[in-house]
């Protein structure tokens, strides 16, 4: 067996995986890839429907630092949310514009100073055109902040929105999560990132 790892994944119900009848979702599915690599990978799914940047940011630190205790293993944190800011409660959205990218600042500014390596998955894309447009915005501020920190980030969103089987998937249940095939779907969009930081992660293991 390889380089033992501990990694949790931290966003909202696209992480949790709702709506996949199998229940792996995406991080399940990127958790049996790292084991099928050879990794003596550890995988903690802390997603929470209906959280937000600003809920993430209360939460996070305490459920990871649970979940790393002191011993022979590296570490990471996998993140990924944005849909619910934009989500909207009435006539506003959950979370205003301005503080979007704050509250993303403050996760990985957190992570960072635990030294806890880091991969960004960007917000999917659901079934609400107007929504879609914002979450594109949000994508790119979120790609170019992560950037300027040097935190490797992944944008799926323009691959699902224009992909027919992740909109199928998504009108066909909620408007906003897929089913099995669109989850094997994101998992295959995020897994050459994953791999390569998975194998970052593990060298941090070697002398």
């Amino acid at each position: 067996m390889g380089a033992a790892l501990r990694v949790c994944f931290v966003g909202d119900s696209f992480v949790a995986g709702v709506g996949d009848e199998t229940h792996r979702g995406w991080a399940g599915r990127l958790i049996a890839r790292g084991i099928e690599r050879g990794y003596a990978l550890t995988g903690y799914n802390l997603g929470v429907r209906g959280d937000t940047s600003a809920m993430i940011r209360q939460r996070f630190e305490a459920e990871c630092v649970a979940r790393f205790p002191p011993g022979d293993h590296a570490v990471g944190v996998v993140f990924s949310f944005g849909v619910n800011d934009v989500i909207r409660w009435g006539a506003k959205p959950r979370v205003a514009v301005e503080d979007r990218i704050p509250n993303l600042a403050a996760i990985l500014g957190a992570a960072g100073e635990r030294n806890w390596p880091i991969l960004m998955i960007g917000p999917p894309a659901i079934a609400d055109d107007a929504l879609n447009a914002e979450l594109l915005e949000l994508d790119a501020q979120m790609r170019a902040f992560c950037r300027s920190q040097m935190v490797p980030y992944l944008g799926v969103h323009e691959d699902l929105a224009g992909n027919d089987l992740w909109r199928r998937e998504v009108a066909a249940d909620d408007g906003a999560h897929p089913r099995a095939a669109g989850y094997d779907l994101l998992a295959g969009l995020a897994s050459g990132a994953w791999d390569a930081w998975l194998q970052d992660v593990a060298a941090r293991l070697e002398p």
